[in-house]
């Protein structure tokens, strides 16, 4: 048995999962994720866990069966928490500062690197030592 496929989801306070007709959705304060999940994956809801299932030891299944779990916990942690990547900007001279919605870096170049913010995405640099 695979041995993502069997670990629990933790579902935290203030998110809803539902299961039905074949489709897993989460919903919590940063939004709402739907994922169809795949024939012969099933995940059951107890109390506040979730575990996903497989109907059967065939090799399509087996396949499934880790991502499907990797999809889901993606899925409630995505709705409860969000996503965030944190990054190091490691040398000497580098630097790296927020100016209004453009992101500007001294990365060794000649010139300093601009880089525009998409909506909906947030920038913040903690130090520049």
């Amino acid at each position: 048995m695979s041995r993502i496929g069997r670990k629990v989801i933790s579902v935290p306070s203030g998110v809803k999962v539902r299961i039905e007709d074949g489709v897993f959705t989460a919903e919590g304060p940063k939004g709402k994720v739907s994922q169809t999940l795949a024939a012969g994956i099933g995940v059951e809801a107890n109390d506040n866990e979730l575990q996903v299932t497989r109907q059967d030891d065939e090799r399509k299944s087996r396949a499934l069966h880790g991502l499907m779990r990797a999809l889901v916990a993606n899925a409630v942690q995505g709705v409860s928490q969000g996503f965030s990547r944190n990054l190091d900007i490691v040398g000497v001279g580098f630097r790296a500062e927020v100016k209004g919605r453009e992101l500007h870096m001294a990365l060794g170049y000649s010139h300093p690197v601009v880089y525009p913010l998409p909506k909906g995405i947030d920038v913040a640099v903690e130090k520049n030592t």
